[in-house]
């Protein structure tokens, strides 16, 4: 499939360029003919001349200075079709190749989120049917319910991004805002990831009292992102650093990882809609593609930003900033 895809785009590639030299070639055809046409013309008004009249030398300065305007005229004219025909080749070339990848893009989110989907509700249905099925001693039932439920947030998570980003792919997400407890928020985000995940550590760095003018829902989309995506990308023994603080009316949340960390020239990538780093064949972490984008598209509707940076020694920084005023 990926073969093909490569196939295609050269061929449209090479699609662009043919049809781009074949304008420019029939450019440059229209010009030497409408030179020679000129010089044509210029001739015979010149053959009519009489060399015995007084007039005669002023009459072949206008018709060789009339034949110098016309090829002007047509460098003129010719530079601006040249000028307009590159500018279009290169609009449409561009605006194809990105319709291609972004094509390739969604089709790789489709299969991410199709196995995305298909695991929790796998694994929900094997928990179900195996405690209808067989009669387990009580700590084996809690452990089992507690699976399920991990799984069930996991889908309402997925579900919830993808909502969102439709919402705000068709302009239809409005916001409602009021005075929340960001210290809150961040430490019961943090506390769930505990409770799901209890073999990782993470650390925490919180300040106490810190409010923010936004909406709840999306800030605790914001934090879960952020702490999926350092658990997802590093290692399971190395912990992760989540911290909290407000200086100079600014809130900073910072979430640290020690995984392999990203490369620069993807650092501003990764912030894409449908984007993930690494080779889309050899790539083992699950994703779909959304969770950097919606952080983004977040803080765009708090007045805030995001940006990554290296971790030292190893793994990502992701810091966030939010404006209190």
């Amino acid at each position: 499939m990926k073969m093909f895809k490569q196939q295609k785009l050269v061929m449209v590639t090479l699609a662009y360029w043919v049809l781009f030299l074949y304008m420019v070639a029939a450019l440059g055809w229209w010009f030497i003919e409408l030179e020679k046409q000129n010089k044509d013309i210029t001739n015979i008004r010149l053959s009519e001349l009489r060399k015995d009249d007084p007039a005669y030398y002023s009459a072949t300065l206008a018709i060789e200075e009339a034949r110098k305007r016309k090829t002007t005229q047509y460098i003129g004219e010719g530079f601006t079709f040249l000028a307009l025909i590159v500018l279009g080749t290169v609009f449409v070339f561009r605006a194809t190749r990105r319709q291609l990848k972004l094509s390739q893009q969604q089709q790789n989110f489709m299969m991410a989120i199709t196995h995305e989907l298909k695991t929790p509700i796998a694994i929900t249905q094997l928990n179900l049917e195996t405690l209808q099925k067989r009669k387990l001693d009580e700590e084996t039932q809690q452990k089992l319910i507690s699976n399920t439920l991990q799984e069930a947030n996991r889908l309402n998570t997925l579900c919830n991004n993808v909502l969102f980003a439709s919402q705000l792919d068709a302009g239809a997400y409005t916001s409602s805002k009021q005075q929340v407890h960001l210290t809150d928020i961040v430490e019961s985000c943090i506390d769930d990831f505990k409770n799901r995940f209890p073999s990782r550590v993470i650390l925490e760095q919180i300040a106490e009292g810190i409010y923010l003018h936004g909406e709840t829902l999306l800030l605790q989309m914001l934090v879960n992102n952020l702490l999926e995506n350092a658990l997802k990308y590093s290692p399971k023994e190395a912990p992760v650093t989540v911290s909290l603080g407000e200086a100079e009316k600014q809130i900073k949340l910072i979430v640290s990882d020690e995984g392999q960390g990203i490369d620069d020239s993807e650092k501003k990538k990764i912030f894409d809609k449908f984007y993930r780093s690494g080779n889309e064949n050899t790539r083992r972490t699950k994703g779909t593609g959304l969770g950097l984008y919606l952080c983004k598209k977040i803080l765009e509707t708090h007045n805030g930003y995001i940006t990554v940076t290296d971790n030292q020694p190893t793994g990502c920084k992701f810091t966030v900033v939010l404006r209190t005023i």
